[in-house]
């Protein structure tokens, strides 16, 4: 379907951008090409490295699942490094430093030392 509409496009265009359209395609093919023969070699790979040499181990069904241990240490750990406080809660936030910080109404004046180079 779209073949007929491409090549009525290819033949509306100069000669010079038919060879640039055809190198174009080539590129593609080659791309194509490279792609596909570095999967199937993946594919291989897989599918020969999975069973030589291989040797399975007996898990348990849960052998997923985080140990009990675990995740006793992991709250214990986290409970300890930060504890939370009051004052850990209240710091920071919008205008903390209101009315600690103060600047001269001349701050944006340029300063006398450098009016010669201005």
């Amino acid at each position: 379907m779209i073949q007929p509409v491409i090549l009525e496009k290819l033949a509306e265009l100069p000669e010079s951008l038919q060879t640039e359209v055809l190198h174009y395609i080539e590129f593609l093919l080659e791309k194509q090409a490279k792609n596909s023969t570095q999967e199937q070699a993946t594919q291989k790979r897989r599918v020969a490295g999975t069973m030589k040499g291989m040797f399975v181990l007996p898990l348990p069904d849960d052998f997923d699942e985080p140990l009990e241990d675990m995740k006793e240490y992991m709250v214990n750990r986290y409970a300890q490094e930060a504890p939370q406080t009051e004052k850990a809660a209240k710091r920071g936030g919008l205008g903390i430093w209101k009315d600690k910080i103060s600047m001269s109404d001349d701050f944006d004046e340029p300063l006398e030392d450098l009016k010669d180079y201005m």
